[in-house]
């Protein structure tokens, strides 16, 4: 006979949903001309769209508004620290009451994260040199979500780039065995384990 599980699930209020999510670096124009570097975890692609939700009271979002050029660079585990070196930092002055306490404004965000900015190619924002992967886009739609506390943006992408080092040689894929996203869980930052299988649809089965 089959075992018949008894377990239920509980019921519960968490503060937060980020419940597995990738961290990506946001790359911006300020009014002054220079840059801003923001990390954010609600990210996630819809064909050539990447949509973004953000704070409404952030730089970045306010950058967004006016100047709508953005680059999209995705960090690699390993480099979760530099992440994290950003997090309490605010590209607006004064900080925002709305910013969580012991949050400060920066206006070198690349140089207090210890990361060098890239020229891009069709954006003025800088990509994040050590990023394995950064999109050059340009945000189409920027407005409030329904509850008001944040905004959505929805960036068109114009140009990737890649690591040569994650790309299937002599393709245009990326190669999911060589890559792995940060991920954002539950306010924690974990990496990729091994593989379970591939999508049906998949242009890169695994064959090792």
């Amino acid at each position: 006979m089959n075992a018949v599980s008894t377990a239920t699930h509980v019921t519960i209020e968490p503060s937060i949903l980020y419940f597995g999510t990738p961290v990506v670096l946001l790359s911006t124009e300020n009014p002054d001309g220079t840059f801003n570097l923001a990390p954010m975890s609600s990210a996630w692609a819809l064909g050539n769209v990447i949509v973004l939700g953000l704070g409404a009271e952030g730089q970045t979002a306010r950058n967004l508004m006016s100047r709508p050029e953005v680059v999209i660079n995705l960090p690699a585990p390993h480099q979760w620290a530099a992440v994290e070196r950003l997090a309490s930092l605010t590209g607006r002055h004064p900080v925002p009451e709305s910013k969580p306490a012991g949050c400060r404004y920066e206006p070198d965000k690349f140089g207090a994260a210890g990361l060098r900015p890239s020229p891009s190619e069709t954006v003025r924002p800088p990509r994040v040199a050590e990023c394995p992967i950064q999109f050059e886009a340009r945000a189409e739609r920027v407005g409030r979500d329904v509850s008001g506390s944040f905004v959505i943006a929805e960036a068109v992408v114009g140009k990737v780039h890649a690591d040569p080092r994650i790309v299937v040689p002599g393709t245009h894929h990326v190669d999911p065995g060589a890559w792995s996203p940060l991920i954002y869980n539950f306010r924690h930052y974990f990496g990729l384990g091994p593989e379970l299988g591939h999508s049906y649809r998949s242009q890169t089965p695994r064959t090792r």
